[in-house]
């Protein structure tokens, strides 16, 4: 670690007030490197105060998907997150990760911001600074291809969870992989594979999750605001991203360990209970073009497809690829 990290990963300790003298000695830095470590934190959003015969204390830490503030929350992981490389901005966390071919499995890439970042279909996603969070991981799961459709609403699932922990709301999944609150799109999730021309075997997986945590309505286009909701419109309050981002890492560890594992089974189960277009009228939109269905949503199928009922009763699974859902009314109505 550099002074600043060893200094600030002191003032974390919760020890009240530490003297320039006595962060000197545990960390083997002249006054002079610790007080220049303190400036540097202040310049970077750190709030730092300074008492005199007391020394330092941390005040209030900056609200910045950085390593540092990442880690602060961040338990101990299997896989993901082990390596977490942090940036100011990139133009997607996908495209970076996918230009990364020696990166371990369970890289994380997260940025503060976007300027190209996209979702399904070539759809763009707005990626304002400081407003959200935008992360990817890379994972070289040792599977066949048909093993990882799964992927995406393990991802669902975790956002999910991952909210409710941080939070204290669970949000709801419009199928096949869009995390919603009050009937709003709160989080795009991209998957992206590449294969082994000869083989058809796995050479890599990119998961990407961008989470809108602090926009307002002005920080949305006018298209995208009629269907886009952030935690701090949905719940009135500030969140940490950080925090939020450190929960979602760990929650995702949790699904790829269960994905290794082959058992899948309560992920099902949570993803049925929060899709929240079981049960009522949806249509379907062909990814390839042409009309749109009107079909009810009953179930979700063991492979995370979606079972539905046309209108003379017969029932069948349509797939993510195949189709993506909305209400009638609305964008999960």
């Amino acid at each position: 670690m550099s002074s600043r990290e060893d200094v600030l990963s002191l003032l974390r300790s919760g020890e009240g007030f530490l003297s320039g003298q006595e962060l000197s000695r545990r960390l083997g830095f002249s006054r002079a490197a610790v007080w220049k470590a303190v400036d540097a934190l202040r310049r970077d959003g750190y709030e730092i105060e300074a008492r005199t015969g007391l020394g330092y204390r941390l005040a209030a830490a900056p609200d910045a998907l950085t390593e540092p503030e990442i880690r602060s929350f961040l338990g101990r992981t299997a896989v993901i997150g082990r390596e977490l490389r942090c940036f100011e901005q990139l133009d997607s966390t996908n495209n970076y990760l996918k230009a990364q071919p020696g990166a371990p499995d369970g890289t994380v890439a997260v940025a503060d911001c976007q300027t190209a970042g996209r979702g399904r279909m070539e759809r763009s996603f707005q990626s304002p600074k400081g407003r959200g969070i935008y992360l990817s991981v890379l994972l070289r799961p040792p599977l066949p291809p048909d093993r990882l459709p799964p992927v995406t609403a393990l991802a669902g699932v975790s956002v999910c969870a991952a909210v409710e922990r941080v939070c204290g709301v669970r949000p709801g999944l419009k199928w096949p992989n869009d995390p919603v609150l009050n009937g709003k799109k709160l989080c795009g999730i991209l998957t992206e594979m590449s294969l082994e021309a000869e083989s058809g075997r796995l050479q890599f997986l990119v998961l990407g999750i961008g989470v809108n945590v602090g926009q307002r309505p002005k920080d949305f286009s006018p298209e995208v605001r009629e269907v886009a909701v952030s935690l701090f419109q949905a719940l009135g309050r500030p969140v940490s991203r950080p925090q939020l981002a450190a929960a979602l890492l760990e929650e995702l560890d949790r699904a790829y360990a269960a994905l290794l594992a082959g058992d899948l089974s309560e992920y099902l189960a949570a993803y049925r209970r929060d899709c929240v277009n079981l049960g009522k009228t949806v249509q379907l939109i062909p990814s390839g073009g042409g009309p749109r269905e009107i079909a009810q949503a009953v179930d979700v199928g063991g492979d995370f497809s979606l079972l539905v009922r046309d209108g003379d009763g017969r029932e069948r699974a349509v797939r993510s690829g195949e189709v993506s859902v909305r209400g009638l009314w609305g964008y999960t109505e």
